[in-house]
């Protein structure tokens, strides 16, 4: 599989697909499009995320601090467990797509 290829057709909408999934580890692929959170939600797992975007460019609020991170084609950030965040922007040209692995417990 190529991660940078066979894009979903719509990308209306965010597209989370699982690549695998084993015991306490589970990869994924994520296609943003503009997406970003909704300001009235946060993302607060009870596991540890790491996230590489392979392509395009997205930003991380990091909710309790309000430290913004941005990201580029190439970069990576580590979201441990309890780490409140949202996403406030993705490229639309080219989509943000993001290999993220979520470890630990109930990823």
């Amino acid at each position: 599989m190529n991660l940078l290829n066979d894009l979903p057709a719509n990308l209306q909408e965010e597209v989370f697909e699982t690549l695998l999934e084993k015991g306490p580890v589970r990869i994924e692929r994520i296609v943003s499009n503009g997406q970003i959170t909704p300001e009235d939600q946060v993302y607060d797992q009870h596991w540890d995320e790491w996230v590489l975007l392979l392509q395009g460019e997205a930003t991380l609020l990091l909710v309790d601090t309000a430290e913004e991170i941005h990201l580029g084609t190439g970069d990576t950030y580590y979201l441990p467990a309890g780490c409140r965040h949202r996403v406030t922007y993705t490229s639309s040209a080219p989509p943000a797509i993001w290999l993220a692995i979520h470890f630990g417990a109930e990823s």
